[in-house]
């Protein structure tokens, strides 16, 4: 009995933990090099599903990209289902080969950003306006390039270490 149920506790604890790292892609294709692909205009269609997995928003958003060869300014207009519009501009810096830093005025401090293979991992703090009040969420991005005109990406956002909610979201570059 003991053996059991420390075999469930294994199962359960390996399961919880999130092993994925951008470098367990560095060999797959088709390479996301995302000052290319979000570069010029794109479109966006998500949805937002709070912890248990319920559906609460969605939204489609306008993208529109420049790069300048340094860092790449991206606009964002997103319209959500009840009427809400936000904007947001970044600024995305390459570091390197596979590491980025980002900022924009509601994001707390620098975000980091990771590229390898069809994978962008970006890592962000968000000022997060809920009932009058800018709330602190950490963002866990990962963006994964389907095709040249295709990407996926899934976000999982938390407060204090625990999933508030997860965000996924559907790219499509005109």
């Amino acid at each position: 009995m003991i053996r059991f149920l420390s075999l469930i506790l294994l199962i359960f604890l390996t399961g919880c933990a999130n092993n994925m790292k951008p470098t367990d892609f560095k060999d797959q294709k088709p390479r996301l090099i995302i000052e290319d692909y979000l570069s010029g205009k794109v479109k966006a269609w998500g949805i937002l599903q709070n912890r248990s997995g319920k559906v609460t928003r969605q939204f489609s958003a306008d993208l529109m990209g420049k790069w300048d060869g340094k860092q790449l300014i991206l606009d964002e207009k997103f319209i959500w289902s009840d009427g809400e519009v936000q904007n947001r501009q970044w600024t995305i810096k390459k570091i390197d080969k596979h590491n980025y830093e980002g900022t924009a005025g509601d994001v707390v401090g620098l975000a980091k950003g990771f590229s390898y293979g069809p994978v962008f991992k970006f890592e962000y703090v968000l000022l997060v306006p809920i009932k009058g009040k800018n709330i602190k969420i950490k963002f866990d991005d990962w963006i994964f390039k389907q095709d040249e005109r295709i990407a996926i990406n899934r976000a999982t956002m938390t407060k204090f270490g625990i999933k508030v909610a997860e965000l996924t979201v559907m790219f499509v570059k005109d």
